[in-house]
């Protein structure tokens, strides 16, 4: 196995594979981050070249798609015939032309994206996505394993990067708002850790909706069973109110009742709250 790219995360992701047995070389444009991994039992490459060389599958971490570009440019050749695992954060676009163009020269592509801090890589809570050939997955899955739980999405080499954006989008959204939660409960004096149970019990119960959701979504059909969109934009004017008359930051309730404001202009006021997604779906002109 080939570890291109040493910094935190890579330097993560090859103690794992050297700490579960793998036979491990490692590049890095500065040799010195090598060191300890070394210590450990690592193969120093002495070129990007040599790194390719030295292994059937190579995986890269590095700190940006150009970079990588930079590195593999250069010794193109010497993919032919091997697995490249891209674990560089990027975008599906991103990811799709990284995949034609390894491809084009005879290499087979996942890419990936790690949902986990380094500290976390080769333990089971952290979660690394991949996508792409199949073949290619179940062929090396024993190994990327040991980086901590896998999961194949499919063939679309773009899809790791959507869930990752999907699943930040979900954390952002979580986290702020428990801290709007948390600056409107402190004007009453209540501290966060006080407000806390009582917002992850709700949070935990707003997941247990979602599974039905998803099924509304997927039909395309959202019956009131709980409460209609009209009934949320009631509560969400109160949200607003409140929040202002507290002197606290109220854009992002605005926000959700500008989408709910548009589903009810489009004659959904009845329907049940998933019924969102179609305004979320629809691109939004942008001024120039």
């Amino acid at each position: 196995m080939t570890l291109i790219g040493l910094g935190l995360m890579g330097t993560a992701l090859a103690g794992a594979l050297l700490g579960a047995g793998h036979r491990t070389t490692v590049w890095n444009r500065t040799a010195a981050k090598a060191e300890r991994l070394v210590a450990q039992g690592a193969l120093l490459a002495d070129s990007a070249g040599s790194a390719v060389n030295a292994s059937p599958v190579i995986i890269t971490c590095v700190s940006d798609y150009a970079s990588l570009q930079q590195v593999l440019t250069p010794v193109a050749d010497g993919l032919r015939g091997r697995v490249l695992v891209n674990l560089t954060s990027g975008d599906s676009a991103q990811a799709q032309e990284m995949a034609r163009w390894t491809e084009e020269r005879g290499a087979a592509y996942l890419d990936g994206a790690i949902m986990a801090v380094p500290p976390a890589i080769g333990t089971a809570a952290a979660v690394i996505l991949l996508s792409g050939p199949e073949t290619a997955f179940t062929t090396h899955q024993s190994t990327f394993d040991a980086l901590g739980t896998t999961a194949y999405l499919g063939e679309d080499h773009g899809l790791s990067a959507l869930y990752d954006v999907a699943g930040l989008s979900m954390m952002w959204g979580v986290l702020n708002a428990w801290l709007h939660g948390v600056a409107l409960l402190g004007t009453a004096g209540v501290d966060a850790s006080t407000y806390t149970p009582f917002a992850a019990q709700i949070a935990q119960e707003t997941i247990g909706w979602l599974a039905g959701y998803a099924d509304q979504v997927d039909a395309g059909t959202y019956p009131p069973d709980d409460a209609t969109v009209d009934t949320h934009a009631g509560a969400m004017t109160h949200l607003i109110e409140e929040s202002e008359r507290l002197g606290v930051n109220a854009e992002m309730p605005r926000l959700f009742k500008a989408l709910v404001d548009r589903a009810i202009t489009a004659g959904q006021a009845g329907s049940s709250y998933p019924v969102l997604v179609e305004q979320f779906a629809q691109p939004r002109a942008t001024s120039r």
